[in-house]
C-alpha cells in the first residue's frame, strides 16, 4: 500500500507511543504489588536466586538441576499468584497488557501487517481525505436510482458502472473521471462512492473543493511564512493515489487558478496519478473558463460522464419540510 514515508512514521509513533503507555502502565501495577504485597517481591528475588544457583549446578555437572529448578519454579509461580488473588488482584495483574493482543502492538505478526496496523492506515487515510464525515451517507450503500426517469436513468445507471470498473481497475489500470451536469444530479455523491471504496482499499486519496483546493495552491506559493507547515500536504496533492476536485468552476478563476489546475492535472498524469473532478459547467464553459490545453488534458485522458435531471438535494429537502 502506497503510503508515503511520512504517513508511515506517523502509524509507527502511534505504536510506540502504545507500547510506552503500557511499559508506565506495567511499571506502575508493578510498584502497587511490591508496596502492599512485600511478600511478592521476597519471591521474586527467590526466584532469582534460585535460578543463579541451579543454573550454576547443571554447568557444574548436575543433571537434576534443570529438573529442580521447574518444579520448584512452578511452586514459587503459584504462590506469585496466590498473593495476587488473595490480595483482590487479578491473577494476570502483573502480565504485558496490549492493545493489541494479535501482534503484541508492534503492528506485524511473522512479517505481515497486523489487522490492527492495517486499521491505523485506513484511519489515516480518512483523516487525510477530508470527508471521512461526508462518507457515512454517501457511499454505494446508500446510493439510489429513485429520482432518476428515462434518459436521466440511463445516464446516472451508466456513470454508476464506469465507477464500478474504475475503482475494479484501480490497481492495474491508470484512469481518471470527469463528471459533469446539472446541480445535485450525484456527481458529487460519485466522487465519494469512489473515494470511500478506495481508501477502504487502502488507497490515499484527498478529497478538496474547488476554492479550497486554489485557496491552498494560492496560500503555498505567495504565504511563505507558514510554507513548511502546508509543504506536505501540497506534496501530497502530486503524490496521493486519488484526488478529488469537487465543483469546480466555483472558484474565483484567473490566470494563475488556471495556470496551477494545469500544473496539477499535468504533474498527476505524467506520475499516472489518478484525479476525480465534477463540475455544474458545460464541456464548453470548461472550454471558456480555462485554457485549451486544460480542456485537451481532460477530454483526452479522462472518462467523461454527463449526469442530468431534477436537483436530487432539493428534491430531499421539500420531502423533509412536508413531513
Amino acid at each position: 500500500m502506497p503510503l508515503t514515508n511520512t504517513q508511515y512514521d506517523i502509524i509507527l509513533r502511534g505504536y510506540e507511543n502504545r507500547q510506552l503507555n503500557n511499559r508506565h502502565e506495567l511499571e506502575r501495577r508493578m510498584k502497587y504489588v511490591y508496596d502492599n504485597i512485600p511478600d511478592y517481591r521476597r519471591i521474586e528475588d527467590e526466584i532469582a536466586s534460585l535460578s543463579v544457583e541451579h543454573t550454576r549446578r547443571y554447568l557444574e555437572g548436575d543433571g537434576s538441576a534443570i529438573e529442580e529448578m521447574k518444579l520448584k519454579l512452578a511452586e514459587l509461580s503459584a504462590q506469585k499468584t496466590s498473593l495476587l488473588t488473595n490480595a483482590g488482584l487479578p491473577k494476570d495483574y502483573l502480565k504485558p497488557s496490549y492493545t493489541c493482543p494479535d501482534c503484541k502492538d508492534t503492528g506485524y505478526i511473522d512479517g505481515v501487517k497486523c489487522h490492527c496496523f492495517k486499521q491505523a492506515m485506513i484511519d489515516l487515510l480518512y483523516e487525510q481525505s477530508n470527508i471521512r464525515d461526508m462518507l457515512q451517507s454517501e457511499n454505494f450503500d446508500t446510493l439510489s436510482y429513485e429520482f432518476y426517469k428515462d434518459e436521466d436513468l440511463s445516464r446516472f445507471k451508466n456513470a454508476v458502472i464506469t465507477c464500478r470498473n474504475f475503482i475494479k481497475n484501480f490497481n492495474s489500470d491508470y484512469h481518471n473521471l470527469f463528471f459533469y451536469g446539472t446541480v445535485g444530479t450525484g456527481k458529487s455523491f460519485l466522487s465519494n462512492c469512489v473515494a470511500k471504496e478506495l481508501i477502504e482499499h487502502g488507497h490515499s486519496v484527498i478529497y478538496f473543493s474547488s476554492a479550497a483546493l486554489f485557496d491552498l495552491l494560492s496560500k503555498y506559493s505567495f504565504d511563505y511564512k507558514n510554507r513548511d507547515e502546508q509543504f506536505e500536504l501540497h506534496n501530497d496533492l502530486y503524490q496521493c493515489d486519488l484526488l478529488i476536485i469537487d465543483d469546480l468552476g466555483t472558484e474565483l478563476t484567473n490566470q494563475f487558478t488556471a495556470s496551477r489546475l494545469f500544473s496539477l492535472l499535468n504533474e498527476r498524469h505524467m506520475g499516472k496519478k489518478a484525479t476525480v473532478i465534477s463540475t455544474n459547467l458545460s464541456l464548453e464553459e470548461l472550454r471558456n473558463r480555462y485554457s485549451d490545453r486544460i480542456f485537451s488534458r481532460i477530454t483526452s485522458h479522462y472518462e467523461i460522464c454527463k449526469l442530468t435531471g431534477p436537483d436530487i438535494r432539493m428534491h430531499k429537502k421539500r420531502l423533509l419540510n412536508r413531513k
